[in-house]
This record gives structure tokens, sequence and C-alpha cells, in this order.
């Protein structure tokens, strides 16, 4: 097994880190984003990789400074969401964990994009770093078709137990047990992170974008001027009447762009805790001319 440095930090790079402990790999070190402040009070809340490494009784730091002191023989790197200079580079190999069939999505937000373009497959390569974003040759890859109501989370879970498989296969032996890697094929498409006002929904638009932008999880409109979160949303009813202006609510179904239509499932109240979207309408009464979005 092999002398590793791990680069990581959201929630889907805590397995991976997991897998590679728990295959015998000597962490050395782990390299996280800063403690930073969240709530009311401020206090300081570590990221989740720095958490895990922590309970797995690894070192952990908030900068690359010291990663080439370890030992280490390989840097393994999962939505690190930083980009590593040439000279460390040049001197400690490193593979990256992407979860997109690349060259398609390289950057930051793979899982959500490939999403929001409606494309039928994704999945995770396990790839060389290099310079450029997401550019670098690949050692191996496994591919997945995306389920039509298939949410950013739910992929994203799948994805890091694939990612997590490539790892415990493809790392054996460390750098030396690595496969030629191949060249990306195809033209790039780059995923740029998701602006949060890309989140608004606009129910002008064709119902299948709607939900589409819904399953990212973090979609919202406004309703009697107060935030309103959707969180989950499916086809429209047979035989149910969405006329009117988009945003008009029919009980649970809502008129959208094109004559199109789909039906909430789960909302979320500014302030509130989220609920079945029929209990919510019970609770609000709308009237007639009241819509989503004002």
């Amino acid at each position: 097994m092999a002398r590793l440095v791990f680069l990581g930090t959201p929630a889907a790079a805590v397995a991976p880190l997991r897998t590679l402990v728990d295959a015998g790999h000597d962490v050395a070190l782990v390299v996280s984003r800063p403690d930073r402040r969240r709530g009311r009070g401020g206090s300081l809340v570590p990221s989740p990789v720095k958490i895990a490494a922590t309970e797995l009784g690894l070192d952990v730091i908030d900068s690359l400074e010291g990663v080439l002191d370890v030992g280490a023989s390989l840097g393994v790197v999962v939505a690190y969401g930083r980009i590593i200079p040439v000279a460390i580079l040049d001197r400690l190999p490193m593979v990256n964990l992407h979860f997109s069939l690349l060259p398609r999505w390289r950057g930051a937000a793979p899982v959500e994009r490939a999403i929001l373009e409606d494309d039928a497959e994704t999945g995770v390569c396990l790839m060389a770093v290099e310079a450029g974003l997401d550019t670098g040759g690949i050692y191996a890859e496994a591919d997945t078709v995306i389920g039509e109501e298939e949410t950013a989370d739910e992929l994203r879970s799948r994805l890091v137990a694939m990612g997590c498989r490539l790892l415990e296969l493809h790392l054996r032996d460390g750098i030396a047990g690595l496969p030629v890697p191949r060249d990306q094929a195809g033209i790039p498409s780059y995923a740029e992170k998701i602006d949060p006002g890309e989140l608004e929904i606009h129910w002008d638009q064709p119902a299948a974008q709607i939900r589409r932008l819904i399953r990212l999880g973090r979609a919202w409109t406004t309703f009697r001027r107060r935030r309103l979160g959707i969180l989950r949303a499916a086809a429209a009813s047979d035989g149910v009447s969405t006329s009117g202006d988009p945003g008009r609510l029919h009980g649970t179904e809502i008129t959208a762009g094109n004559g199109s239509s789909l039906r909430l499932v789960t909302v979320k109240p500014e302030g509130k805790r989220p609920m079945d979207a029929g209990d919510w309408l019970r609770g609000v009464r709308p009237g007639t001319d009241e819509r989503l979005g004002l």
C-alpha cells in the first residue's frame, strides 16, 4: 500500500478518504479548507473532511504547505476546490476523482450541470492532476445512467460509491500500479459553480426544465412575497386542468410555460421545515388569483 496525502473538503470526499484508510493506505496528511464561521454565534465549523480525518486520527492542515514534507508518493484529490500549483505537482504526482465523464463537465459543478442539461448518462473518472482545469489524462472511469427523477444528492451519492470502487481497484500499489493514462477525447464543456440566482424558478419556462432545476435540491420561488423552497416535484397528473398564467396554482398542480405543468410534492416555507405540498396548501389557502413567483 502507498503513503498518501489526501486533499478534499465537502461531504462527498469523506467516503473516498475512509476507503483509502480502510484499504490500508498510509494517509500521512489531509488537506482541507480552513474552518468557517457559521450560525448566529459565528462559531468556527470544520469541513466534513476535516471532521472525518480527525475521527480517523489523521493529521489535518488547511494549506498546501507541508504536503511535500511527509514522504508521500502520491496525492489523492476529491472535490478540493482549489488549483494546485505546478511547483507541487512537479514533485508530488496527484490523481483526482472527478464526477463526470471527461471532457464533459470539467469544473466545479459537474453533477448539477449534467442534470440541468438533461444528460442521459454521466460517470466518474480517476484522472491525472495537471495545471489545467480537469485536463489530465484518464486512468480509469465508470459510467451510469441518470435517473429521470434522480436528485443531485442521490446521483452524487452513487457517483461517490463508484469512485470509491475505482480507488480500491487502481490505487492498491500507489502511483506504480496505475495504467498509462489515456488522453481525453471529445469537445470539452465546463460546469461553472451554480450561482444562487440560477436557483430561482421562472414559471414561464417549460415544466421539464423547471423539474430539472428542482432536482438540484435548492430551487425556490416566492408566495405572498416570501421565499418558498421547492424541494420535490413530479410530472403533472393526467386529466388535471392547469390553464392560466405561469405559476397558477390548481391544488398541487402548477401551470408552467408553453402550456405545460408540474405537480408539487415537497416544499419548504420560509423559516419552517420541509412539508408535504398538500399540507402547505391547506394551511395557506391560496386565493383564485394568487400565483407562485409573486
